[in-house]
């Protein structure tokens, strides 16, 4: 049994070690080749923009995470509901959460796919940083190539190192930690500026806010102390995918946000100050919730035109 997980880890992870090694091989010739960067530096560029190019492609993916966040956050009143009514029943309130989230189309697991299939990529990058510590090549990643990475440094630490693997090299520690830090920072600023930003205040509290509250506090944890293993190659990756990731959120929160937020407040506001109009009100631009214009009055008011008499026939009038 053990054999066949072994089996099939490897053939899932292969074409990925080949994904990997071949976008860095392609970066590195540019970087050294043409452009005449060092070793260090030129695999450090390849890093980071195979970081680039693995959270481009997958944009589409982020859209849809978003879109299903949001999704979750404004059904929550209605599972509050649901959880009032079918409490005492848990077979009946999942049948009924789950029909909810049918029906709305809205996955519960979409939130976490764009950092599950980043996951493989991340083992495949630290496998070949791993091989090319002693020198092995790993797919596209010939022995040759393999040897110049290892022997690739920043700031006097090879690549390669990790804060467990650099000895007595204080530089490669200090290095390491510092990228550790910024690794920690940037997954816990992610998450945080989801919750704070784009989360209206019904959906700050039940199932899903504490499973995001959990979230919010292990993930930075987790990459902490697994992060004195990492190469600081795959440092780089994280780090770089972080605040990529941070950059997309602010962009798309700041132009799309979810109703009934504070970042749908923030949005409202410049709308109406770019059209110089008040959010709250009609009044003048700041007149918030326009008072002025209440106590004003309507510019110039003008008296209702007076009614024209109806013409009568002289036969009317007589009668009359």
């Amino acid at each position: 049994m053990i054999d066949f997980f072994v089996s099939l880890g490897h053939t899932i992870m292969t074409p990925l070690y080949y994904v990997t090694s071949g976008i860095l091989v392609v970066f590195h010739k540019l970087y050294n080749g043409v452009l005449g960067f060092d070793q260090g530096w030129a695999w450090t560029l390849s890093i980071v923009s195979l970081t680039v190019v693995i959270r481009t492609a997958l944009i589409p993916l982020f859209v849809k995470q978003i879109k299903n966040s949001r999704n979750l956050q404004l059904l929550q009143p209605k599972v509050k509901e649901l959880q009032k009514k079918y409490g005492h029943d848990r077979e009946r309130l999942t049948q009924e959460t789950m029909k909810l989230y049918k029906d709305t189309g809205t996955n519960p697991l979409a939130s976490c796919l764009p950092l599950l299939l980043q996951m493989p990529i991340f083992l495949a990058l630290f496998r070949t940083l791993n091989k090319a510590a002693d020198g092995d090549g790993v797919a596209f990643m010939t022995a040759d190539l393999a040897r110049l990475l290892r022997d690739g440094e920043i700031f006097g630490v090879p690549i390669s190192d990790s804060f467990t693997s650099s000895g007595d090299n204080v530089a490669a520690k200090v290095l390491t930690m510092v990228l550790v830090v910024l690794m920690t920072i940037t997954t816990f600023t992610t998450q945080r500026q989801l919750m704070r930003k784009n989360m209206p205040e019904s959906a700050l509290t039940g199932q899903y806010a504490q499973q995001q509250k959990i979230l919010l506090y292990v993930l930075p944890v987790v990459f902490a102390v697994g992060g004195i293993a990492f190469p600081i190659g795959v440092l780089l990756y994280w780090s770089t995918s972080n605040l990529w990731t941070m950059g997309q959120q602010f962009y798309v929160i700041r132009n799309n946000p979810t109703p009934g937020t504070p970042a749908f407040a923030a949005k409202a506001a410049r709308d109406a100050a770019k059209r110089g109009g008040s959010p709250a009100g009609s009044g003048k631009p700041d007149d918030p919730g326009g008072a002025v214009a209440a106590l004003e009055g309507p510019d110039d008011p003008k008296p209702p035109p007076r009614a024209q008499p109806r013409k009568q026939s002289r036969s009317q009038r007589k009668r009359k």
